[in-house]
């Protein structure tokens, strides 16, 4: 239908194109047809998105643009003879009713309303206009057009009547169902007073019901009190009697409360009392526990701030068991030890000379004597560590004499063996739980580290990260105290876990076989307790460091046989001894300078060495006549440092 549609518009605008045109008409065109036709032809563009009543509008218009021209131009023209509709036969299709009946139709269906058939045809109208009267066929056409305006017109009217009856049915509609509204509304009001009633009538029941039954218990209860004010008649009866005798009893009670509390008012007065003189007692204790810390202290100045122990391990089941026959001790001094010394003559005789060397220290332990015997000698000096003075306790001999042993103690610890180290820190934590009774609480902070070739390790880490670096710094510019950086110190509460620190830096601890030990200590080992007091009731602080070293053995080179990194192990160790030498030297001397810096070990240890601290000193030397020269060097060192008085020391209180 749509195809239909536009052929015929082509074909009518093509047939109009192709008509002669005189000159006298070309020259009687108007702007308006130049217009209209480039109008139609547009509408020719778009006629493929159209319906089909409106290609149809399109043929009629483009017919009647085709045709309008002034009356003149037509005049100009003879009237061609009246040939009817087969005019239209050059541009219609033989089917040439159907677009014209299509859009019939199609207006009908939209306007719902009959289209009046057309009239039968008389002999005049059968005749057709000539295909060259197109000025006719536009009339037609509007004629057509004439009697569809006047359709459309009849037909709005017919609408605006039609929409007033609409408007107004609606009105009666909305009034309506107003009305309805309004009535459902009443009768929801009165469904509900109905609902109302039959609640209030059926709870009226219920409760005439109830009152009923209420009743009949009622009376059954009132017929019990009776029967129970009976029996309550004769118990008052009873109890009035038992009331007579309790007043009775309760004025003896009343006279007996009176006595206690008379009793109570003297035993306040004598509790009173014994808290006064448990005040005084305890400014007694205090006074005595300060003049203890005193004499005590006094005492250890006496036996001197630098003390120095010697000590002969005993001889070892894989060495000679040959009685050490230059090794001397004399029966009457304690303090002596005396090794002697056969020498050729220098005449080249066979008769040979001994000499002898004397050493005296604060105290000698021959091989026999047992780690609990030495700790007992230096178990005062342990308890300054608690009254808040710093001390130092270290093992000095050359390797193999006994140091490590006598610091830690052997691998397979017991009760008998433990060295000065674990069995200081026992004394530490009882003594610190004996302490709680007087008001003194502490924290414990301990560290453990080795100085190998000058060198800090951390031997509380299993894996030490390559990247930190320990460095020896002060804590401050307006005090000496110096601490280590990246160092792990831990809080410990406990003597377990000292243990269990011990083991772990053991572990760890750098050791080597040389020509004088299969297991030679390769490191100085300072274990470090720091330990902080306070005594809130007298608002006494103190903080002191407990320092114990196992320092490396020193050898000679010559004995040694030491060669590539030993070699180098043994030069840093004997460096780092000579400098504490050194600054013990110093000290005694009294010296502006005191060379702490020159060794990791010494700097370390300064605040453990200077005046202020406690320093004990264990010379360890070998039972066997073949090591005579090294424990003659050890002893010599040890006697200076027995010689030497760093001054008073002095507890760290505020």
């Amino acid at each position: 239908m749509d195809n239909l549609g536009e052929k015929r518009a082509a074909a009518a605008a093509k047939m109009a194109s192709r008509l002669p045109v005189p000159p006298s008409r070309k020259r009687a065109l108007s702007d308006e047809n130049v217009e209209q036709m480039a109008r139609v032809k547009e509408q020719g563009k778009r006629s493929k998105t159209t319906s089909p009543d409106d290609t149809m509008t399109t043929v009629h218009v483009a017919a009647s643009i085709a045709t309008s021209k002034p009356r003149s131009a037509v005049a100009a023209f003879p009237k061609p003879p009246v040939i009817g509709r087969q005019t239209l036969a050059v541009i219609r299709p033989k089917n040439r009713n159907v677009g014209v009946n299509s859009a019939a139709n199609s207006a009908k269906s939209r306007l719902n309303v009959s289209v009046p058939s057309q009239p039968s045809t008389t002999a005049a109208d059968k005749k057709k206009r000539a295909a060259w009267d197109l000025k006719g066929q536009v009339n037609d056409m509007k004629d057509k057009v004439t009697t569809f305006k006047s359709k459309v017109q009849t037909l709005s009217g017919e609408n605006a009547r039609l929409l007033t009856t609409r408007e107004q049915l609606q009105r009666q509609t909305e009034a309506l169902t107003s009305e309805n509204s309004k009535l459902n509304q009443e009768r929801q009001t009165l469904a509900s007073k109905l609902h109302t009633e039959q609640h209030k009538t059926a709870t009226s029941e219920k409760e005439i019901a109830r009152l009923t039954e209420l009743s009949q218990k009622l009376e059954v209860e009132l017929t019990a009190q009776k029967n129970l004010s009976e029996d309550l008649q004769g118990a008052n009866h009873s109890l009035t009697l038992q009331l007579k005798d309790k007043e009775v009893k309760l004025l003896c009670v009343q006279g007996e409360n009176t006595v206690l509390q008379n009793t109570a008012r003297d035993q306040s007065q004598e509790i009173a009392a014994l808290k006064s003189t448990i005040e005084q007692r305890d400014t007694q204790i205090h006074t005595l526990e300060t003049e203890r810390r005193r004499l005590h202290n006094m005492v250890q100045e006496l036996k001197g701030n630098i003390r120095v122990f010697c000590r002969v391990r005993p001889t070892l089941s894989t060495e000679r068991t040959l009685p050490a026959s230059h090794i001397g001790y004399p029966a009457n001094d304690e303090k002596a030890i005396i090794l002697s010394k056969i020498e050729e003559s220098h005449v080249g005789r066979e008769k040979k000379e001994a000499v002898k060397y004397d050493f005296n220290f604060d105290c000698v332990f021959p091989p026999s004597c047992t780690q609990a015997a030495i700790f007992e000698e230096i178990s005062l000096l342990v308890q300054s560590a608690l009254d808040g003075y710093p001390v130092c306790i270290f093992a000095y001999g050359q390797t193999g004499s006994g140091k490590t042993y006598t610091m830690e103690g052997p691998d397979d610890l017991s009760m008998n063996t433990m060295g000065m180290i674990p069995r200081a820190i026992q004394q530490i934590f009882q003594s610190a739980e004996e302490l709680k009774t007087k008001g003194w609480q502490y924290k414990f902070t301990a560290s453990f580290l080795e100085i190998y070739n000058e060198t800090l390790r951390d031997l509380l880490v299993s894996r030490p990260d390559k990247k930190l670096e320990y460095d020896i710094r002060k804590v401050s510019t307006s005090n000496n105290s110096v601490y280590v950086t990246n160092l792990r110190y831990v809080e410990v509460s406990s003597e377990e876990e000292v243990n269990e620190l011990l083991l772990m830096a053991k572990a760890n601890r750098s050791v080597a076989k040389t020509a004088l030990n299969d297991r030679s200590s390769r490191s100085h080992s300072v274990f470090q307790l720091k330990i902080e007091g306070e005594n809130l009731t007298r608002d006494i602080r103190t903080s002191s460091v407990l320092s114990l070293i196992d320092l490396a053995g020193s050898e000679r080179l010559d004995r040694s046989l030491s060669t590539g990194d030993r070699l180098k192990e043994t030069q840093s160790i004997n460096t780092s001894l000579s400098t504490l030498g050194m600054v013990i030297t110093s000290l005694c001397n009294k010296d502006s300078h005191i060379p702490y810096r020159n060794s990791k070990l010494t700097y370390l240890l300064q605040n453990s060495l200077g005046g202020n601290a406690k320093v004990l000193m264990f010379v360890n030397i070998s039972p066997l006549e073949e090591n005579l020269a090294e424990s003659l060097n050890s002893l010599r060192f040890a006697s200076k440092v027995n010689e030497c008085v760093i001054g008073t020391a002095r507890a760290n209180r505020k």
